[in-house]
């Protein structure tokens, strides 16, 4: 199984990026999919997740509105949008993969490498 995580980057507070996930090994369609992110020294925290139809998704609180999940099943692929970057969300950003569509870091099965967002203010 490989989830290979890509899109991030170094930008100015303010700017956007998308994140991808390509996902293989595993029916993707079967998985729900989700968006984790951590800061060195910190715990991990949940960002985002998606339902395996893509119709259902679950975004942190303290990001709706800046933060949109999203997937394609036809190319096995989930996707983090995120507009109006803040200092703040400076962060490795972790795909991931679970048997159910859930907030709860603890149900994702697999996990991909990680993408660095760095947002310079």
């Amino acid at each position: 199984v490989q989830l290979q995580a890509s899109g991030g980057g170094l930008v100015e507070a303010g700017g956007s990026l998308r994140l991808s996930c390509v996902v293989s090994g595993l029916r993707f369609i079967a998985y729900g999919m989700g968006w984790i992110r951590q800061v060195p020294g910190k715990e991990r925290e949940f960002v985002a997740a998606i339902s395996r139809g893509g119709n259902n998704s679950i975004v942190k609180d303290s990001v709706k509105g800046r933060f949109t999940i999203s997937r394609d099943n036809a190319k096995n692929t989930v996707y983090l949008e995120i507009l109006n970057l803040k200092p703040e969300d400076t962060a490795t950003y972790y795909c991931a993969a679970s048997p159910a569509y859930s907030p709860r870091i603890r149900d994702y099965k697999y996990w991909g490498q990680g993408t660095q967002v760095t947002v310079s203010s």
